[in-house]
């Protein structure tokens, strides 16, 4: 059907005879000669059809938009003048000898390249949407980011194993998607949130390096960098330390960033316990490319008469932090009560804030409404946050998680919106993560991780602990420029110490039968010591293209409600099915 792509085509074949196909991406009439630039996925080639020849004229006239043609023709230099140098092939063009069109095309619902048409049309006709030169080049990196992990973990003696897709459904932080079984009424199915205990399991077979890139599927509400349905790379060792799996996943990044995009990290990745991203970022998968941090004042603001700010000092699980902005102090009204219900969001009741004026003048170089609650302490805090004239301070003062999600995520939006954010890549391992923590509503103890994460105790620590929520895990996470893009860590290998931990999370032996007992009879006969990680390859992908939203780098995604626009799934399914499945029935709808 051809001998060249269209891309391809360059001033190397001239006066050469090629054949090549694709779309019409857009066809002129310049005074009787037609231009056709013919697109295919590795770009454009212009086509010239004279007026001469009058049967390939004639298909040429009734041509539109996304029309599918083959040309075979003689290529040519352009002159001088008309050389596109935007294009590849812009020095050359193609003179139609043959044309045959193959599929004709009705006026398409967009043009491919309008920039703002809807994402519900681009979903919708998403067969379209994907021949978008951009998302073109998106789908190409993220096929190259996929060959590059698979090389690099092929040299490195990691086997890919497959594991299943229908499974048992197993408590693990999120929703199951549940399949009935046809075969087993009234049983189900899940669709895995990850291929955590199968990995395990080959551990346990004796498969010391696994990797699989495998789809994975959470029933949980959505945002720019969640999908239902997700893609990782999945990834088992067995008698290798953390600082070991850390080494090797660090230099499958470097790789993976040399060889899809050209750029190479200096040094090693920082290290970061968790315990300092909160308390310097509010989160824990701080952005480093953002130069603001939180500062605790909370000490100085005690036995202040203000109970906005006292009150959360005093409490053990309040916080009362600033975050200077510097060069804010231009600030308007309007753009500070933007930024307060901005905090709104994430609990805040408000969002307090002083203007640095003059500190040479003292408190009086300062603008605020509540610089006289305080004053005796005011200019202290000025000097801990480092404030210099023309800044402005916001203070967060709540509970330590309202304040650490909104000032966190207030530092974030700051640094965009004022153009603060400095370079291009900023990874950094955040390491030294709780073992649990306790939920707010049942308070019961959850892992912060997974129940399978090891922690940095015995199995006695485990169940005699006094205050299991700052006992810490042997866990590690990924996080380029505020991105939580992989997370792993040292998994349990000893039946006790799982026991002592199900224990501490609630679970009763029974249930951990039910739900874990085949993990916890492997764990039985002989498992070694092994570790992991996972990366999330959309939002690797994400970072590595600078695309906003996870949708993009999906060949076919979900809405935020988890809906498919282009095959409009979820649907009904008729009764039969139902009856096969033991499910109850719908009713019909009229007309039905």
């Amino acid at each position: 059907m051809r001998t060249h792509y269209c891309g391809q085509v360059t001033e190397e074949f001239i006066d050469q005879s090629v054949t090549v196909a694709g779309w019409v991406h857009r066809r002129r009439d310049h005074g009787g000669v037609i231009f056709i630039d013919l697109r295919d996925r590795d770009g454009l080639v212009q086509v010239v059809v004279n007026p001469d020849a009058d049967e390939k004229f004639a298909k040429a006239e009734r041509l539109r938009a996304e029309c599918v043609l083959q040309i075979t023709g003689k290529v040519i230099a352009r002159t001088d003048e008309t050389i596109n140098p935007n294009m590849v092939t812009g020095k050359i063009e193609i003179v139609a000898e043959d044309l045959n069109v193959l599929s004709m095309a009705e006026p398409i619902p967009f043009q491919l390249d309008e920039k703002n048409v809807g994402e519900e049309t681009r979903l919708k006709y998403r067969y379209l949407d994907l021949r978008r030169e951009e998302m073109q080049q998106t789908l190409m990196l993220r096929y190259k980011v996929t060959r590059s992990m698979r090389r690099f973990l092929d040299d490195n003696r990691f086997m890919d194993i497959e594991t299943p897709i229908l499974t048992k459904s197993t408590p693990e932080g999120a929703r199951d998607y549940l399949v009935p079984s046809r075969t087993h009424a009234n049983k189900f199915f899940a669709l895995p949130q990850s291929p955590q205990l199968f990995k395990q399991l080959l551990m346990m077979s004796g498969f010391d390096r696994y990797y699989q890139i495998t789809r994975c599927f959470r029933d949980e509400d959505l945002r720019a960098d969640r999908q239902p349905e997700f893609t990782q790379l999945d990834i088992e060792t067995s008698f290798m330390t953390e600082e070991q799996v850390m080494e090797v996943m660090e230099g499958l990044v470097k790789t993976i960033f040399q060889e899809t995009i050209g750029f190479e990290f200096d040094g090693d990745f920082p290290r970061m316990p968790y315990s300092e991203a909160i308390e310097k970022y509010g989160i824990d998968r701080p952005d480093l490319r953002i130069d603001m941090q939180l500062v605790d004042v909370a000490d100085l603001l005690q036995d202040i008469e203000f109970k906005v700010f006292a009150g959360p000092a005093k409490d053990p699980r309040g916080r009362v932090a600033a975050l200077k902005v510097p060069g804010g102090g231009t600030m308007s009204r309007k753009e500070i009560d933007e930024y307060t219900k901005f905090v709104g969001i994430y609990g805040a009741k408000g969002l307090a804030y002083i203007k640095v004026n003059d500190l040479s003048a003292g408190i009086d170089g300062l603008q605020s409404p509540i610089v006289k609650f305080f004053p005796d302490q005011v200019m202290e805090i000025m000097d801990r946050v480092g404030a210099k004239d023309g800044d402005i301070v916001f203070f967060g003062a709540d509970k330590s998680k309202v304040v650490n999600e909104a000032l966190g995520a207030l530092r974030v939006k700051i640094g965009e919106d004022l153009g603060m954010v400095n370079g291009r890549f900023a990874p950094v391992w955040v390491v030294d993560f709780p073992m649990f923590e306790e939920d707010e509503e049942t308070a019961r103890m959850t892992a912060i991780h997974h129940p399978f994460t090891q922690p940095k105790a015995t199995t006695e620590e485990i169940l005699n602990h006094d205050e299991p929520h700052q006992m810490l895990s042997r866990a590690y996470d990924l996080v380029i420029n505020g991105l939580e893009v992989g997370g792993g860590s040292v998994r349990i290998h000893d039946s006790a110490m799982q026991a002592a931990v199900l224990k501490m999370l609630g679970i009763s032996d029974e249930e951990a039968a039910d739900k874990f007992g085949f993990l916890l009879n492997a764990l039985k006969y002989g498992c070694p010591p092994h570790a992991g990680m996972a990366f999330g390859l959309d939002r690797l992908v994400m970072i590595l293209g600078d695309i906003e939203s996870i949708r993009d780098v999906i060949a076919f995604p979900k809405t935020q409600s988890a809906a498919c626009l282009l095959t409009e799934a979820p649907g009904m399914v008729d009764n039969a099915q139902l009856q096969e499945l033991a499910l109850r029935f719908r009713k019909p709808v009229r007309g039905e």
